[in-house]
């Protein structure tokens, strides 16, 4: 598995309730600003997530949903 190894590219995140990321599931993701997050994860889960601190979230993710998500500046790690 590739998952432990540094990450090879980096795209800003648009919170969105219909589509999955554009470049399919990330490998973490990197928060700027704190807040909850809702989420789907790799596999199929949605999640809220409170509280989430400036810093990365090493979780697969399908899709950062926008109902839910507060936390702002969110990167994509792959």
């Amino acid at each position: 598995s590739r998952l432990g190894d540094p990450a090879e590219d980096a795209v800003p995140v648009t919170p969105s309730d219909a589509s999955d990321l554009t470049d399919g599931p990330c490998r973490a993701l990197v928060i700027g600003t704190a807040g909850n997050l809702s989420v789907i994860t790799l596999g199929g889960a949605t999640r809220n997530l409170l509280g989430i601190p400036v810093g990365v979230l090493p979780l697969q993710i399908r899709r950062v949903r926008a109902t839910g998500t507060a936390a702002l500046n969110i990167t994509a790690l792959y």
